[in-house]
Parts: structure tokens; sequence; C-alpha cells
């Protein structure tokens, strides 16, 4: 299994947001560091097929991005996600798998699957509009996984968390790293180093490091802090 991302840039006019990274991706955690507007959201959406490249190419086991073959492998979690408060995380849940073509008697056992793994079960029929900063992102994974996607895409999914939910989610995508690829943007050099079997850092479109951060026998937010200096403190 392997998501290949080949000389990919995106360009709008006189602005380059992705300048011509290169990744090749096998299963794990991968976290994606950077400030605002160093090309991450960009360089995420060309991976989930939203956002044409200016130039370059994305696959996954040789399924070209533009194809359904690579949407059905795909699960894709952006920053704020459209869910309907007056749903049961039950019902959204059900609903979603209605949209994505799933069986009724699937969909049943699945969706009560998803709600235990992300321990939701309690609440399953409690609106939307009632639930936590924190269950919403749980939920979100949740109608992420209905179709059994290998390759995750997740955009900021700790933004805005108290501690107490970030440690559940990050223990939640580090088990779901265990057999798919995951793909982790943020901008929380914490959520990184906890999780993340490999660390990409971007800046100005550019990736400047890609590896295991342990490798490096440095402080990750020192280095992090040492590239954006203030424009990382102060987000």
């Amino acid at each position: 299994m392997e998501l290949v991302v080949d000389r990919l840039s995106k360009q709008y006019k006189n602005k380059i947001a992705v300048d011509r990274v290169s990744l090749r991706l096998q299963p794990g955690v991968y976290g994606l560091l950077g400030a605002n507007g160093a090309g991450k959201t960009t360089l995420m959406r060309m991976i989930c097929g939203i956002l044409k490249p200016t130039s370059g190419t994305v696959s996954f086991d040789h399924k070209d991005v533009t194809t359904e073959e690579y949407r059905a492998e795909l699960g894709y979690l952006p920053q704020d996600f459209g869910y309907y408060p007056e749903f049961t995380g039950q019902d959204f849940l059900l609903y979603m798998a209605a949209l994505k073509g799933l069986s009724k008697p699937y969909a049943k056992r699945k969706v009560k699957e998803l709600l235990e793994l992300v321990a939701l079960q309690d609440v399953a029929k409690k609106k939307i509009k009632t639930y936590s900063g924190g269950m919403k992102q749980r939920l979100g994974v949740a109608q992420v996984l209905l179709n059994e996607p290998k390759l995750l895409v997740l955009d900021e999914p700790t933004a805005g968390l108290d501690p107490k939910e970030r440690v559940r989610f990050r223990n939640l995508i580090a088990e779901l790293g265990k057999e798919n690829i995951v793909l982790l943007s943020t901008h929380i050099v914490s959520d990184i180093e906890h999780i993340a079997d490999k660390v990409l850092l971007m800046k100005d479109g550019q990736l400047i490091y890609q590896g295991k951060w342990e490798e490096q026998n440095g402080d990750l937010e020192e280095f992090y802090l040492k590239q954006f200096g203030e424009e990382s403190r102060n987000e």
C-alpha cells in the first residue's frame, strides 16, 4: 500500500502555494506541520482530488487521484466538516452511509462498530448540537471510516479541543495508523510528537523536512520555532 505524490505544484497567478512536493507514504501516521499559509491545506486538497494541481501527479497503489478507484480508498476530514445539528449521532452516520451507497444491514452493523471505536456509543441517540467539539470531531472520523478507506487525510483535527479530548483523539489516530496511511495536518507540535511515525515540515509551499524526528536528536518545537518564528507563536 503506497501513496505517491510526484512533483506536485499549485500556482495562483503570481503565488506558488505548493512547490514541487514529492512524497512516498506507506501505512503509518504522517504529521504535516507548518504555520498558517505554509500550503498544508492546498496540498491535502490536491491529494484528495478536490483541487486540480498545476503540475505533478498523485496516485494510490497505481490508481490516479482522478479515478473512482482512488476515491473509494480515500477518507477526508476537512477542518470544518458539515453535520446536521438536529440529527442524532447515530442517524447522521446512517444518513451518510446511505449517501455512500452502503446497504442497510451493513450500515447498521458498521455504524454500531464505529460509534464504539470513537467512544460515542453512550451518546449515539443524542442530538449533535449537544456534542462537545471533541465529540463532533470523533463523529467526523467515524463518518470518514464508513467505507473503510485505506488513505485518511485529516486537516487540523485537534484544533480547539481541550487537553483530555486531544489525548483521546490522538490515541484513536495512532490506532488507525497501524493498518492505514494517515496524513494529519496541524500546527500543534505536541500532537505530531506524540503520534506521528514521520514528520513532514512545510514552509512557503515546500517540504523542508521529512523523516523520523527522533533520528535528529533535537527538539521538534525548537526547530519549528526557528523556522517559523513569531508567526507560529501567534497562532
